[in-house]
């Protein structure tokens, strides 16, 4: 499935979130849902009123920390993979590195 978002939304992909055992070995993707992940498309923006069209900031691959919560309505599985369809203000940071 291919999901191309409307306006000012970004779909992301969810990092899974890691947890790290009482021996220190990382278990990935178990734990709670992270407020971490990857734009994987972009909508094309909203025209404003002066007729200039207002485009996101962001583009796919861009790694990101999003606002916590997201109803179930937000959030779509592609490939058993969840991923969240939010708008751009939902975006708190782009993460350069890590």
């Amino acid at each position: 499935m291919k999901i191309r978002p409307l306006g000012k939304r970004v779909l992301v992909r969810r990092q899974p979130k890691e947890t790290t055992s009482t021996g220190g070995i990382v278990l990935p993707g178990s734990g709670e849902e992270t407020n971490r992940g990857e734009i994987i498309s972009v909508g094309p923006g909203v025209r404003l009123d002066n007729g200039e069209m207002d485009t996101v900031s962001l583009r796919a691959g861009d790694k990101v920390l999003f606002a916590g919560y997201h109803g179930d309505s937000n959030k779509i599985k592609i490939d058993n993979i969840e991923h969240v369809l939010m708008s751009e203000s939902d975006i708190l940071a782009l993460i350069e590195s890590e």
